[in-house]
C-alpha cells in the first residue's frame, strides 16, 4: 500500500487553505496546517482528524524563518516527509495610496506576501531534493502583472513571488517542482477587505463574480500531480477556460 502524501498548508485558517487542506485530507493525505490563527487551524484539524483523516495544527509566522524552518522539521518528524508545500498565506492589508502608506505596515505585509513565499520554498526545497521528488506550489495572484491602484505593496510582492517561482523551479534537482497557482477572485475574507476599500475595480465586482475556495483547492490539487507537470516553473490561471476544463471545474 502506497505511504500517504504529507502536504503542508500555509494560511490554513481560513479561505483557501482550509479549503485546500480539507481537500487534501479526503483524498487521504497528512496534512499540516499553519496559520497565525492557532485556535482555527487547531478546530480545523480535529474536525478532519474526527472523520478519520491525519491532520496536525501549527501556528507559524510565515515572516519569521525560524517558524518557517520548524514548520517544515515538524512535517518530516511527525509524517517522515513532506510532498506538497502550500504557500498559501498572504494579506491584502494595507490598501491606500503608495504615498500615504504607513512603511511598517507597507514592509510587514511585504514580509508576509514575498518572504513568506521564499522562507516556504526555502525550507521545504532541501528536503524534498533528498526525498527526491516533492511540488511547491505558491499562490500568486494577477496583480503579478496587472498594477492596482492602492495596491503597491500586494502587486509588487506577487510580482517578485511570481519571478522567485520560476527561479526556484529552475534550480530545483530531481524531481522536484514549483509552479504559482493564480486563482482570480475567490470568495474569501479578503475579497471583503478589498470591497470595504472602494479602491480599484475590483472593489466594484459583484459578490457573485468571485469563485467559491475549493476551486482553487481541487486546481492545487492537480498542480501537485503528474498531470501538470508540464507547467512547472510557470504561473497557472484558473481564469484559463482550457485549465479549468483540464482540472474538471465548470
Amino acid at each position: 500500500m502506497p505511504t500517504a502524501q504529507t502536504v503542508i498548508i500555509t494560511g490554513a485558517s481560513r479561505g483557501i487553505g482550509e479549503a485546500t487542506a480539507r481537500a487534501f485530507a479526503a483524498e487521504g493525505a497528512n496534512v499540516v496546517l499553519a496559520a497565525r490563527s492557532g485556535q482555527a487551524i487547531a478546530t480545523i484539524a480535529e474536525e478532519i482528524n474526527a472523520t478519520g483523516g491525519h491532520a496536525v495544527a501549527q501556528t507559524v509566522d510565515v515572516a519569521d524563518w525560524a517558524s518557517v524552518e520548524g514548520l517544515v522539521k515538524l512535517a518530516k518528524s511527525r509524517f517522515g516527509r513532506l510532498d506538497v508545500m502550500v504557500n498559501n498565506a498572504g494579506v491584502i492589508d494595507p490598501i491606500g495610496p503608495l504615498a500615504k502608506s504607513d512603511p511598517e505596515a507597507w514592509a510587514a505585509a511585504a514580509d508576509v506576501n514575498y518572504k513568506g513565499t521564499f522562507y516556504g520554498i526555502r525550507a521545504a526545497m532541501p528536503l524534498m531534493e533528498r526525498q527526491g521528488k516533492g511540488v511547491i506550489v505558491n499562490i500568486s495572484s494577477g496583480a503579478a502583472t496587472s498594477p492596482l491602484e492602492g495596491w503597491s505593496q500586494y502587486c509588487s510582492a506577487k510580482a517578485a513571488a511570481a519571478m522567485l517561482t520560476r527561479c526556484a523551479d529552475r534550480e530545483a534537482k530531481g524531481d522536484v517542482r514549483v509552479v504559482g497557482l493564480s486563482p482570480g477572485t475567490v470568495a474569501t475574507d479578503m475579497q471583503v477587505k478589498i470591497r470595504a476599500s472602494g479602491i480599484n475595480p475590483v472593489s466594484q465586482l459583484d459578490p457573485s463574480a468571485h469563485i467559491p475556495p475549493d476551486w482553487p483547492a481541487r486546481a492545487i490539487m492537480w498542480l501537485a500531480s503528474e498531470d501538470a507537470t508540464e507547467f512547472a516553473g510557470s504561473d497557472v490561471s484558473l481564469r484559463d477556460e482550457a485549465i479549468r476544463a483540464r482540472i474538471g471545474l465548470a
